[in-house]
């Protein structure tokens, strides 16, 4: 449930950053977001590290707290004395995604019986990149044409407030509702470094 739910916000990033980062002047704004790519890559590395002094709910909570601090800093910068905050919401990708999907599929994959572990894996990834980007897709795109401007332009700080404030909202039921027993077992630790 906290996979689908927190996947409807984020569908805000993939389809509108892109627009949102051309639309108020950023040169090269396809080349720049390449950055969060990298910055993926770096993460997906230090990955062991974080996941064996963290655990699983905590490495969770990170993901999507870093979705949240996304969306306020594309909410709050510009493309001139705080152009930072634009490159701290890209560069932000690399948590948003190994964060959250890397460890919820280690997750899985170690809960799950060795039977139906591939089936668990396939149903994660429909519920988050099938139903959860689809009604994420609906949403996003009602609140952009919500706040178009007359102009051809977009109000982007509450578009970006938008998913903010839902994925908060998910941020605090998952930090309520998710029970993480144990500390992860040696299989799952293992997954971990297969990962890194």
């Amino acid at each position: 449930i906290g996979s689908l739910l927190v996947t409807i916000p984020l569908a805000f990033y993939y389809n509108f950053a892109n627009a949102f980062l051309n639309e108020v002047g950023m040169e090269n704004a396809a080349g720049k977001m390449t950055f969060g790519q990298m910055s993926e890559i770096v993460f997906m590395v230090l990955m062991p590290f974080f996941f064996a002094r963290l655990g699983v709910k905590k490495m969770l909570l990170i993901g999507m707290l870093a979705w949240v601090a996304r969306y306020v800093l594309f909410a709050l910068g510009d493309n001139d004395s705080l152009v930072w905050m634009f490159y701290g919401g890209i560069l932000l990708h690399g948590i948003c995604y190994d964060f959250f999907f890397v460890t919820g599929q280690i997750y899985v994959d170690e809960k799950a019986d060795e039977e139906v572990r591939a089936s668990a894996q396939g149903f994660i990834a429909l519920v988050t990149y099938g139903v959860g980007i689809l009604i994420g897709a609906q949403i996003s795109g009602q609140v952009v044409q919500h706040y178009a401007l007359v102009d051809g332009g977009h109000d982007w700080a509450p578009i970006w407030y938008a998913p903010a404030v839902m994925a908060a909202v998910v941020v605090v039921l998952f930090a309520l509702l998710f029970k993480d027993e144990g500390k992860e077992s040696p299989e799952g630790a293992a997954t971990a470094q297969a990962v890194g």
